[in-house]
């Protein structure tokens, strides 16, 4: 095997090429079209985002990687994701950002100039076997990659190749946590063409769940609803998006009450619920998270109409709660009194006071969304969790009440419920603009919904 063979990502029942061959495969390719010249989807928007992460740390290195491929089993890899922090700086988003590395050098009295490293095309002639033999970056294998003046066309980003960056020193994104911690506060307040991205995929997963109601006849029929219901979902993900921002949450009947149930294997059943959490990632990385609690008979039961409209009403109280101002903390304590004040009345807890309620409610009530569907997680607290809601952020308000099938203190009609309602906002000038309202929450308007589609199917 020869040296440059020897570096090529190989399978091990591949056969030894011969020098004839070798010879055969260097010439005889039409030059091929470029990658595109009009920039990435974020091409206007990214310098001022490296403009801000420049001037808070002048004069340093800031080393920002795309991530490497993690091997799923043998040799077959994990789809790649870029980093969302890369993702934002570059607007870069494909498979094929394997291994690339932004870097801001040190520019002038305060500046940094951007410098991105990558795996350029492979050359097809002088003996390179890459293109057609590399399982994990061969063209042939996993596609054409741009080359260096494609890469510079696409993003206005200086760009070298990866080989010649050896190990530089400085702050590496995926090491220092204050440069993580200052790309997750640098995200916190979305601009218009973000929002603009994060609507498409909530609209999007709006269609999904659609699709979703569509395909109830068949996934209760079915010994594995839930994968059904999974798949149908996956499938809208896939044709108008990246995929899934998250692993879906397809949980029948007491799976429900498990808040991350993406074992998705359960039976459906008529009489029960259905809790379906999921959102379509856009091709740009920007990720919709909702949920809706549906009855697969098509209408909710007294019982289920119950504990829904008790966590349909804290979430009404949550979402008057934002406005620019106000405590991050603040929609989820206003939803919290109603739950716990409704469980009261219904006897389950003698005194609405103290936090008894979270024995049935388990986390909080809403999370950032952006490129991560739990965004902007390595913020410090007094700019997140402790910290005042911002206009331009994009947050989700998600109460629930999961009363476990097996909760003695619970009436036995009550046991085994679960019900999560979850809507993506934005925060406004005045307070917040619903984002997912295509999506009907009320008890009548679920109801009627999923009867004019069904009957649609029909």
């Amino acid at each position: 095997m020869t040296d440059a063979s020897s570096r090529l990502n190989i399978g091990s029942h591949d056969l030894p090429v011969s020098a004839e061959l070798s010879r055969f495969m260097a010439g005889g390719w039409t030059p091929s079209s470029p990658t595109g010249s009009g920039g990435t989807q974020a091409h206007d928007v990214t310098p001022a985002r490296r403009a801000r992460l420049s001037a808070l740390f002048p004069g340093e290195r800031l080393i920002v990687p795309a991530g490497e491929l993690k091997v799923r089993s043998n040799d077959c890899d994990h789809r790649f994701r870029p980093h969302s922090a890369y993702a934002w700086l570059t607007g870069l988003t494909g498979e094929d950002q394997v291994g690339h590395v932004l870097v801001l050098e040190p520019s002038g009295p305060r500046g940094h100039e951007a410098v991105l490293y990558l795996r350029p095309r492979s050359p097809r002639a002088d003996g390179n076997e890459e293109f057609y033999r590399d399982r994990r970056y061969g063209e042939f294998w996993v596609g054409r990659r741009a080359d260096l003046a494609e890469a510079e066309r696409l993003t206005g980003i200086r760009c070298a190749r990866l080989d010649s960056l050896g190990s530089p020193t400085g702050r590496n994104a995926s090491t220092d946590g204050e440069l993580a911690t200052a790309l997750s506060e640098l995200r916190l307040v979305k601009d218009a063409w973000e929002v603009e991205q994060l609507q498409l995929a909530v609209d999007h997963t709006t269609a999904g769940f659609e699709d979703v109601v569509r395909a109830l006849p068949r996934a209760l029929e079915h010994p594995r609803g839930e994968r059904w219901i999974e798949g149908v979902f996956g499938l809208r993900a896939r044709a108008e998006g990246n995929g899934t921002g998250y692993e879906t949450i397809a949980a029948s009947g007491a799976h429900a009450c498990v808040l991350h149930w993406i074992r998705n294997d359960g039976r459906l059943d008529r009489d029960e619920l259905l809790l379906l959490d999921a959102g379509v990632e856009t091709d740009t990385l920007y990720t919709a998270d909702i949920t809706r609690t549906l009855p697969l008979s098509g209408r909710f039961s007294p019982v289920q109409r119950q504990v829904y409209e008790l966590v349909l009403a804290a979430q009404e109280a949550g979402i008057a709660a934002l406005r620019p101002g106000a405590s991050f903390r603040d929609f989820h304590r206003a939803g919290m009194r109603v739950i716990a004040e409704g469980l009261a009345d219904w006897g389950v807890l003698k005194d609405p006071e103290g936090d008894l309620h979270r024995r049935y409610t388990l986390c909080s009530s809403g999370h950032m969304l952006g490129l991560d569907v739990h965004d902007c997680a390595k913020a410090r607290a007094e700019t997140y969790l402790d910290g005042v809601l911002e206009e331009g952020q994009v947050l989700t308000v998600e109460p629930g009440l999961y009363l476990q099938p097996d909760d003695e203190t619970l009436p036995a009609e009550l046991r085994g419920i679960g019900v999560r309602i979850e809507d993506d906002l934005v925060v406004t000038a005045t307070g917040a603009r619903l984002m997912s309202g295509a999506l009907p929450r009320t008890v009548s308007g679920i109801e009627e919904w999923m009867g004019v589609l069904l009957e649609e199917r029909a």
